[in-house]
C-alpha cells in the first residue's frame, strides 16, 4: 500500500544526518558557557555547587553530565532571548582525530565530523543561570577522547550560537571514554541505527511489493 511506502520514506528522512544549511562554525557567536561532568554512577552533581570531573569513564556504565548558560561575563543579559532549544554533542578531541579522516574538523558544519554523537536536545531557558542534564553514557559510544559542544537553536531550528566545554585549542577539560564493547564501539556503528536501518529496509520492501 502507498501509505507503507510513504512511512518508509519518512523513517529514512528521520535517520538522515542533520543539515546546517552551510553554516560555518566560525560565523557563530561563542555565547554559551558549557561544562562537562563525566562521573561515576554514585556521584551526584549539584549544577551550582558540587561538580565531578573524571578524566575517564566507561560507556554504558558511567554517567555524563553537562551544564550550560549564557556567558554573561562577555555578553549582556538578553543575548539569548531568541534561543529556543539546545543540542549538546560529544566531539572528538584533536588527539582522537589523528589519522581518522572520518573525524576530521571542518568549519562548514555540514562537512564537519568533529561532533557526531548527539547527547541531548531540549528546551533552552534564558532565565536560568545554569541548565543541567545528565544520563548514563550510551554503551555504543566509540572509545576516544572527547569534549562537549552545545548549539543554541532559534524557533525555526536554525543554529544561531554555540559553546564548548574546552578552549580554542581543545586541549583541556578533555575526558576519555572506554568502550564496553570495543569491536563495535570503535567502528562507530550503533546498534540502534543498525536496527533502524534494518527496519527501514524491511518496510521499504513491503511498501514496494504491496503498493
Amino acid at each position: 500500500m502507498t501509505w507503507i511506502f510513504l512511512a518508509s520514506l519518512l523513517l529514512l528522512s528521520n535517520l538522515a544526518e542533520t543539515s546546517y544549511g552551510g553554516i560555518l562554525l566560525s560565523s557563530l557567536p561563542n555565547t554559551l558557557d558549557v561544562a562537562a561532568s563525566p562521573h561515576q554512577p554514585d556521584q551526584f552533581n549539584t549544577p551550582n555547587g558540587t561538580w565531578y570531573m573524571s578524566s575517564n569513564i566507561i560507556a554504558g556504565e558511567d554517567k555524563l553530565g553537562v551544564r550550560w548558560s549564557l556567558n554573561n561575563r562577555t555578553f549582556p543579559v538578553g543575548t539569548d532571548a531568541a534561543y529556543k532549544t539546545v543540542t549538546v554533542k560529544l566531539c572528538y578531541a584533536p588527539r582522537s582525530q589523528v589519522g581518522r579522516p572520518e573525524r576530521k574538523t571542518e568549519d562548514d558544519l555540514d562537512k564537519d565530523k568533529t561532533c557526531q554523537i548527539e547527547f541531548y536536545t531540549g528546551h533552552y531557558n534564558p532565565s536560568s543561570k545554569w541548565q543541567y542534564y545528565e544520563s548514563t553514557l550510551d554503551g555504543h559510544v566509540p572509545a576516544a577522547l572527547y569534549f562537549l559542544r552545545a548549539y543554541a537553536n532559534d524557533s525555526a531550528g536554525v543554529v544561531v550560537a554555540y559553546g564548548e566545554s574546552t578552549g580554542p585549542d581543545r586541549d583541556y577539560n578533555i575526558f576519555e571514554v572506554d568502550a564496553t564493547e570495543p569491536t563495535e564501539a570503535s567502528s562507530g556503528n550503533h546498534k540502534t541505527l543498525d536496527i533502524c536501518f534494518g527496519s527501514f529496509s524491511a518496510l521499504l520492501l513491503v511498501g514496494f511489493f504491496v503498493a
